[in-house]
């Protein structure tokens, strides 16, 4: 609790105190009012003074004028009643005040608790940076201070706070800040590295490449708290219901207090002003729209702040309310669906090759892929890289085997390969490599260089790039070369439509054959394969026009190479985004743990939080068009408005707080 707050909570006890003594004291008449009047500006002066100020800028219409004027006409009642030789009521108007600082010191507290949980679950923004001084000592700096390029080092326990490379050290990293995963990651020298990681273990030393205004961990905390800036449809209905609503009511307390008393006097009947003022401060009081105000914004920025806790940017509350209604879903295949890295997914020996290592399929698929490394060991190819990577694997698969030892790190390729074992190596425009590997004539390359070769080869035994293999002129076999499907990816189509979602697809430049494999493994509705940007930007147009007026359509792609797509879809998703500045720029969503089963969280969460929202709507307007009625023909009084105004309040405060608990996957 802040010190206002504890400021407030003093006066609330102070006056509650005093209300209760007053009620025990033999005091009457206009003593009774002198004495109720501690009270209430002890609990009431700040509502009061904020009530002044409005008529004095000309923003009268607030909730401040409303219990003003709800609790200083109640006590003029109290003296008008005395004066008439009545017996005057001070306790409502005392009261009244009580009860509304009783709740809007709840509100506060509520608001302040979710604004420090999110805090807690972003705490991401680095203190200091540590550069090394000319004596080899760290000293501490603002990381603003720190240029592109200076060698920052941090320690065990420390926030990284700015994107970098590592020039010296190795470590593990806990991400959850930023990806909303526990698994930590593990960081060596070489690898890139991304501020509002914390370092778990071993020192790192740091060369910069960004400006910390540009890291990333900069711009995911600018992208939160700008996101309350971009309103939902639910929130702009709320501010213009209150701009018109409350000023209504107003007029409508006032021809309360004035229009029923004067219509009884035309037809000879008692007017009774003072019943129709009750009746109309009540009103008044009643009619505070207070619920709506506050617990809508705090619903969306609840389910705002549950989806980062989740690793989710959301960049506002009108994108929040747009997830809710999602109903198509579009996928980039490459660097989305699936990892975006080419990795040797088979090796198929031939039979000779087979024969040759007497029927023992492993050290086949072992002497094919060690050729084709070794031939392809100076070119700079993906699809080169591919294969040392895979040959590299194997190698340290087996000095790990030998040593009885568990997995160790993959070895290096320039470990592994012996550059004396090659001679010879040239590339073939448009067909592949030849070398000579151990005095051997090895061939890689595609299906034109076993035609140039005269050579016959099998059809390839799987779906993606094939690498076909010849050694000495004869057809050793062939590597199939694929784009690896992520973890999780097929999870996460399963995911959507259990959530309501009506139609997956996929567009991707790649080759139908690959495409339509990826599409039936994942079990997406339609693909479309070879498309260039702008077609993409077509199908999703297409895709567009045959949707139903209410149902949104998502785009899921890298934020950098689709970033047409994500523009013109109704919701662009940016997976792969950890680190991507061009991803948190295209896209109103960032999964910034890469992993596409977070689309159906985001979904869950939205919806969670949109049915909150028309739950406290619907509520605090039912409950108070009934109050209003009752109020009108008197039968609530100042306590049943009290009820009305407060308790809903803090009812659909206490509902609000929900949205930051996210649903389970």
């Amino acid at each position: 609790m802040t010190k206002k707050q504890k400021k407030v909570l003093y006066r609330i006890i102070a006056a509650s105190v005093l209300l209760v003594v007053l009620h025990f004291l033999p005091v009457s008449g206009m003593l009774a009012f002198a004495l109720y009047l501690i009270p209430y500006f002890v609990i009431g002066y700040d509502i009061l003074r904020k009530a002044f100020l409005g008529i004095a800028h000309g923003q009268v219409f607030d909730e401040n004028f409303l219990m003003a004027v709800a609790t200083v006409g109640a006590m003029a009642l109290g003296v008008y009643e005395e004066l008439s030789g009545g017996e005057g009521e001070f306790v409502e108007g005392v009261a009244v005040m009580l009860f509304y600082q009783i709740g809007e010191l709840f509100q506060a507290v509520a608001v302040g608790k979710s604004r420090r949980n999110i805090t807690a679950l972003m705490d991401i923004r680095p203190d200091y940076a540590n550069i090394e001084n000319e004596n080899g000592e760290l000293e501490q700096v603002d990381p603003d201070d720190v240029e592109i390029g200076t060698v920052i080092v941090v320690q065990p326990g420390e926030k990284v706070p700015i994107d970098g490379v590592i020039i010296s050290g190795s470590s593990t990293l806990n991400t959850a800040a930023l990806t909303g995963e526990s698994v930590p990651r593990e960081a060596a020298e070489g690898d890139e590295i991304i501020s509002g990681c914390v370092n778990l273990t071993g020192l790192l030393k740091i060369r910069t490449t960004k400006e910390f205004g540009e890291s990333t961990v900069s711009k995911i905390l600018d992208l939160v708290e700008n996101s309350s800036m971009k309103k939902s449809r639910s929130e702009n209905f709320i501010s213009k219901f209150a701009k018109v609503y409350t000023p209504a009511v107003c007029i409508s307390a006032l021809v309360l207090a004035v229009l029923p008393p004067i219509v009884l006097m035309v037809f000879g009947r008692p007017a009774n002003f003072p019943t129709w003022i009750i009746r109309a401060l009540t009103f008044l009081v009643i009619s505070c729209p207070c619920a709506l105000v506050i617990s809508i914004p705090l619903s969306f920025f609840g389910g705002i702040g549950g989806a980062s806790a989740s690793g989710i940017l959301v960049k506002g509350s009108n994108y929040l309310e747009a997830m809710a209604q999602t109903k198509y879903v579009v996928f980039d295949k490459t660097g989305t669906l699936t990892r975006g890295v080419f990795e040797v997914t088979k090796l198929c020996p031939s039979a000779a090759l087979l024969e040759e290592h007497h029927g023992n399929t492993e050290e086949a698929r072992r002497a094919l892929l060690e050729a084709a490394a070794y031939a392809e060991s100076y070119s700079g190819h993906p699809i080169s890289k591919s294969l040392k990577e895979a040959y590299a694997r194997t190698i340290a698969e087996d000095a790990a085997l030998a040593m009885q030892e568990e997995r160790k790190e993959a070895i290096q390729t320039g470990q592994v390969l012996q550059p004396g074992r090659v001679t010879d190596a040239q590339e073939i425009g448009g067909h592949g490599v030849k070398a000579l590997v151990d005095g051997k004539e090895v061939c890689v390359g595609n299906a034109k260089l076993m035609k140039s070769l005269g050579l016959e080869y099998e059809e390839a035994c799987d779906v993606g790039t094939v690498v076909f293999v010849a050694v000495d002129g004869a057809y050793a076999g062939h590597i199939i070369i694929s784009d690896v499907i992520k973890d999780g990816a097929k999870e996460a189509i399963l995911g959507l439509k259990a959530a309501g979602v009506k139609k997956t697809v996929m567009l991707t430049g790649d080759n139908k054959t690959v495409a339509e494999s990826v599409a039936k493994t994942l079990g997406l509705d339609e693909v479309k394969a070879e498309l260039l940007p702008a077609d993409k930007v077509e199908a999703v147009e297409a895709l567009l026009a045959a949707k139903g007026a209410k149902e949104n359509l998502a785009f899921v792609g890298d934020g950098i190479n689709d970033a047409p797509v994500l523009s013109r879809a109704d919701i662009g998703i940016a997976m792969g985004a950890l680190g991507s500045d061009a991803a948190i720029e295209a896209a109103d969503v960032v999964l910034m743990d890469d992993n596409p089963a977070k689309i159906a969280v985001a979904m869950k969460i939205a919806r969670k939080c949109l049915r909150i929202v028309y739950e406290n709507i619907v509520f605090a307007l039912a409950v108070k068009a009934i109050c209003l009625i009752l109020g009108a023909v008197g039968l609530a009084n100042m306590w049943l408005a009290i009820f009305a105004d407060v308790g809903v309040m803090v009812l659909a405060v206490l509902n609000a707080i929900r949205c930051l608990k996210v649903p389970k996957n």
